[in-house]
């Protein structure tokens, strides 16, 4: 519903559009003018990605440059559509099955044909792909050569790296983690022979009792040797779904009555690891801090960057906190993304990102919201047109609402869908009203005034001066 603040918004549009409206209601406007309200200027124009740039394959989502997330963004859309029940075309299926290496893993990306290297195997796009590939079914073999190949090079330590060789990380730690249990494998079981298992591994990244207490719970990215640790929130945001056990898509309905519940600390506290049993609940009331002084939404702290908003994070802890059974503490985050996340979704260098569009898909059904309608927009349809046509399109929502940007002022206790499309049309009805009135009012003045020189006039008398600017014909002036 329109609340106080959206009402004075819309008010506040209608009344500085009333003045731009009523300027051109007092002249005849020329017959081909028009006014578009698509966000790329033109009537026809689109949020959707321009047309493939060179060497983007045609099976693949996006437009822009696959060379970074090829198999993570396709794996990702893959996921949010099968959860909206769109069945997509078999090539963009066929494309990620065909990016997997013999060995089991997927790169980043590879051009066809190219033969795969080792060394440059993504853990992050191959737990991905599992995940894909275990929702969409019927891919058991893929599935399983890509769980072989994350278990073969789990390190010792039971973490992950990025690539194979480097030091392991929480995110990419994480990640394999989703896709273990995605694929049915128990990470407390998963091991490298005399090393550590994968929950093991996740634990090394979480700053315990030792740690000063507003740090307590969180994550580091990787830990350094000498230097203080730093909390991270894209790794705590990643952590958080796999230390509750869970995997994309996020779909529980488990719920908890209290918040959650932080890390207890004994007086002398000693530098042991967090307990697995406790580590879900200690890193989502340290995101649940975060996001309540971070007004509903993380910041991102990567060393030398402003410190803007992560929608990213925010996503991803709006996800972890759905699969604690903390949805409540999840809810304003939420409708954050629903108010502001627009842009970050559709309107990138390369239009459409299928990564972002696909995460908030995911978000918004994890939190209960429609993606068909997140914050005006129909994140559905926005992720479909990014990549071939599907064999079973989106079933609801508006088809065009793709074109229409979120609201930045969704209240943080509720989606009710409320765009910045509405808001500008609001604005414009007042404002066009407002200006056929003033034209109105101002042409019957100027009849009145006629009449009343007319009736003063000698008969018969001619004007012997130039008519003044109230006499002269409206489209004349």
């Amino acid at each position: 519903m329109l609340t106080a603040a959206r009402l004075g918004a819309a008010a506040l549009a209608g009344a500085l559009l009333a003045g731009a409206a009523a300027a051109p209601a007092l002249a005849d406007p020329s017959p081909d003018a028009s006014v578009s309200g698509s966000p790329s200027g033109s009537a026809s124009g689109s949020a959707s990605a321009p047309p493939a740039t060179p060497g983007v394959p045609a099976g693949l989502y996006g437009k822009g440059d696959p060379q970074y997330d090829g198999v993570w963004r396709q794996s990702l859309a893959l996921i949010a559509l099968h959860q909206e029940r769109v069945e997509p075309a078999d090539a963009a299926v066929q494309w990620l099955l065909d990016q997997q290496c013999e060995d089991g893993g997927w790169p980043s990306y590879r051009v066809e044909g190219v033969a795969c290297t080792p060394a440059a195997e993504d853990s992050n796009a191959t737990s991905m792909a599992v995940q894909a590939l275990t929702v969409l079914g019927n891919h058991q073999q893929q599935v399983t050569r890509g769980t072989d190949w994350l278990r073969a090079k789990q390190t010792v330590d039971g973490t992950w790296a990025y690539n194979p060789g480097a030091p392991g990380d929480a995110n990419s730690t994480a990640l394999a983690v989703n896709a273990l249990l995605a694929a049915g494998l128990d990470p407390a079981a998963t091991s490298v022979p005399g090393g550590q298992s994968a929950y093991a591994g996740l634990a090394s990244f979480q700053l315990g009792c030792w740690s000063p207490a507003e740090q307590r719970g969180a994550f580091v990215y990787q830990p350094v040797s000498g230097a203080p640790a730093a909390p991270n929130t894209l790794a705590a945001a990643q952590a958080l779904l796999a230390s509750a056990g869970g995997h994309l898509p996020v779909t529980t309905s488990d719920r908890k009555d209290t918040a959650p519940k932080a890390l207890t600390c004994p007086d002398t506290p000693g530098d042991g690891p967090v307990a697995h049993a406790d580590s879900a609940e200690a890193d989502a009331a340290w995101l649940a801090g975060r996001l309540a002084a971070g007004g509903h939404r993380l910041m991102l702290d990567t060393p030398g960057a402003a410190a803007t908003a992560d929608f990213n994070s925010t996503a991803w802890a709006v996800l972890g906190l759905v699969a604690t059974g903390h949805p409540a503490e999840a809810a304003s985050a939420a409708d954050w993304l629903a108010g502001n996340g627009y842009a970050w979704a559709a309107q990138g260098k390369s239009g459409t990102d299928p990564s972002a569009t696909a995460t908030l898909v995911l978000t918004a059904r994890a939190a209960k919201l429609d993606p068909y309608n997140f914050g005006g927009a129909n994140l559905v349809q926005l992720l479909a047109d990014s990549g071939p046509k599907p064999k079973v399109g989106p079933v609801g929502g508006d088809p065009q609402a793709t074109r229409a940007p979120g609201s930045a002022i969704t209240e943080p206790d509720e989606n009710s869908g409320f765009s910045a499309g509405w808001l500008i049309a609001v604005g414009l009805l007042v404002g066009i009203g407002a200006g056929i009135l003033l034209s109105l009012n101002r042409r019957r003045n100027n009849a009145a005034a006629a009449s009343a020189t007319s009736g003063d006039a000698p008969t018969g008398g001619a004007s012997t001066g130039g008519a003044s600017s109230d006499e002269k014909p409206e489209q004349d002036r």
